[in-house]
């Protein structure tokens, strides 16, 4: 049953994979510095020379008094500047220009002299904010939870390795076990990479969950060949080796979003909470499609196993081409 997601899935998301590049959102940070100053720092996320075109608008009562100074690292352009608003920002309202495709979001962080802060998640529809009470707990947890949901669902690279390692395992507690392995190796290097505690460079890593999925993709072929394979036996040690690369990819997207400086345990903690939200939401979808596959056409479920494998490691041996491209 678990090998039977096959068609279904492949025709639903392969004609959107072939990017294989999560929703990325932009980052706003105001820090009041003295009566009526703040330090802003504006990143949207970039690929190479190019940027998602969203302007930051902030209330006419407020000057610039400092130059803007700009920083692309190839992965997110960084703007920083200090401004003065007469009256200060408490009830002012906040908007970004530019958010007006469901693809497009940014997240706010707002933080006054004493401390408090205000987190919030703008996107298509809610462009805009008024700066009032510090978020809570539970307001952290309204924004980087969601975000951890909508990163894990529209990571599609994240989505084929998942779906490939559902199509080599054969029983449910060998499932269990390798979500199980998957889940804690990405949470190790995500909160380890977060923290500041590892570092890894992104091209390389991109490159290499790329290939970690053609690597069981090819797995998913052998088997169904009747070749006894290591994967097939102990797929959780597969899981947790390329968990940890995954991670990785998760902090890397997360780094270029930002944590809020004042909860970045609880930010992390939602986050990771909302990517386990978001796979267990994927998981579900493909053991359904599953299980009415072979209710409906028991006799397709070996092709189209073997064909879904085709499908996903081709794409995943040409994203690992174009992210190697990339790097030299």
């Amino acid at each position: 049953m678990i090998r039977s997601a096959l068609i279904i899935v492949a025709q639903l998301l392969l004609a959107s994979l072939a990017f294989g590049h999560e929703v990325r959102p932009a980052y706003l940070e105001i820090r009041e510095t003295d009566a009526a100053q703040y330090d802003v720092l504006w990143k949207t996320p970039a690929r190479g020379d190019a940027t998602i075109r969203l302007e930051v608008q902030l209330p006419d009562t407020c000057t610039d008094v400092s130059p803007k100074s700009i920083v692309n690292d190839g992965a997110a352009q960084a703007v920083r500047w200090r401004v003065k608003c007469d009256g200060g920002l408490a009830g002012q309202n906040i908007s970004i220009d530019g958010l007006d495709t469901p693809m497009v979001e940014a997240i706010v962080r707002f933080e006054r002299a004493d401390g408090a802060t205000q987190s919030v998640r703008l996107m298509a529809g809610e462009a805009s904010f008024v700066v009032d009470k510090p978020s809570t707990f539970w307001g952290v947890a309204a924004v980087y939870l969601p975000l951890g949901v909508d990163h894990i669902l529209l990571g599609f690279d994240h989505l084929c390795f998942v779906l490939v390692l559902l199509l080599l395992i054969r029983d449910v507690r060998r499932l269990i076990w390798s979500i199980t392995a998957f889940t804690v190796a990405h949470s190790i290097t995500l909160a380890s990479a977060s923290l500041g505690w590892v570092t890894a460079p992104s091209g390389p890593i991109e490159a290499l969950i790329a290939f970690s999925i053609a690597v069981v993709a090819a797995e998913v072929i052998s088997v169904n060949r009747g070749e006894d394979v290591p994967g097939s036996s102990q797929p959780w040690i597969i899981a947790f080796a390329f968990g940890l690369l995954h991670g990785f990819g998760f902090a890397g997207a997360l780094s270029e979003t930002g944590l809020p400086a004042d909860a970045v345990p609880s930010a992390l903690l939602f986050f990771n909470v909302g990517v386990e939200v978001g796979q267990l939401i994927f998981v579900g979808c493909v053991l359904t499609l599953a299980f009415l596959l072979k209710r409906i056409w028991p006799r397709m479920i070996s092709p189209a196993s073997t064909t879904t494998a085709y499908l996903v490691g081709a794409l995943a041996a040409y994203w690992t081409i174009d992210r190697v491209v990339s790097i030299v």
